[in-house]
């Protein structure tokens, strides 16, 4: 199913919001590599042909992009959407990707710390002046400002970087899953703590969490665990769980991204509502 088509189906099912990767491909341990395209020009692509689903990152790599350039791209890309953007960030993971590219790996905790207060002072209306050990502003504006305060998710986990998200950001999210299992118990409770350990009111920030669905009938890949792989009554009962937990949104990542496999989350969602 081709991205357009794919986006124009979920928008008329009422899914909330649509997600792209950040990633030029990903090579497996065994050399193979799997291509994809940049994840901000399909997002501008996107933008004029939806009306009302939300345009999300899952999320953009902490050291692709300059930060001032980040939010400059961010503010445009929510001001041509009208207001849509959701905005992703991560400190990126995938090493293959960096050293063919060029990009540093090293530090790359405190990389994306300095990109998060840039990102986050010029999108919120601020004149930035900043010298850090990686990245530096000088008297830097967003001009045009953004006309509403565009939603910041942090992707990770670690103390470090959770406690980064309850400083600073809107939302945070958890990858990658299937139905609720030990390991996202313990994300939750993890992030429960950070938050009181930084002060942050747990009702003024988002919890997400990313969800692998495959269709039973296609066979088992090893490479998609965890994932989801019920039918779609059982399917329906996990977003009932997973709204039990206090969970605000799911990034579902469906495959194989067919009229079928979309259809079958449709109506699992329906029957969710219900």
């Amino acid at each position: 199913m081709a991205g357009r088509s794919f986006a124009l189906a979920a928008e008329a099912y009422g899914f909330d919001s649509l997600w792209m990767f950040d990633h030029f491909f990903n090579r497996s341990d065994d050399g193979r590599t799997e291509g994809m395209f940049e994840s901000w020009t399909i997002l501008s692509a996107l933008a004029p042909i939806t009306d009302r689903i939300g345009l999300g990152t899952l999320v953009m790599c902490g050291t692709f992009r300059n930060p001032a350039l980040l939010a400059k791209m961010a503010t445009t890309l929510d001001e041509v959407s009208s207001g849509r953007l959701i905005l992703g960030l991560g400190a990126g993971w995938h090493d293959a990707e960096y050293h063919a590219f060029g990009y540093p790996v090293d530090h790359r905790y405190t990389r994306f710390a300095e990109m998060v207060e840039i990102v986050r002072s010029l999108l919120d209306g601020e004149v930035v002046t900043f010298e850090g050990r990686f990245h530096r502003a000088n008297d830097a504006v967003l001009a045009p400002a953004p006309r509403r305060r565009i939603p910041i998710i942090i992707a990770g986990d670690g103390d470090r970087m959770l406690r980064l998200t309850a400083r600073a950001a809107d939302a945070w999210n958890a990858s990658w899953f299937g139905a609720p299992d030990e390991a996202l118990m313990n994300a939750l409770t993890s992030f429960d703590r950070v938050l009181e350990a930084e002060g942050r009111d747990p009702s003024t920030i988002e919890r997400t969490v990313g969800v692998r669905i495959r269709d039973p009938s296609v066979p088992f890949d090893e490479a998609d665990e965890p994932a989801f792989r019920g039918s779609t009554e059982e399917m329906a009962q996990m977003f009932d769980r997973y709204a039990e937990l206090g969970v605000d949104h799911l990034m579902l990542e469906v495959g194989p991204k067919t009229s079928a496999a979309l259809d079958r989350v449709a109506e699992a969602m329906t029957r969710h509502r219900a």
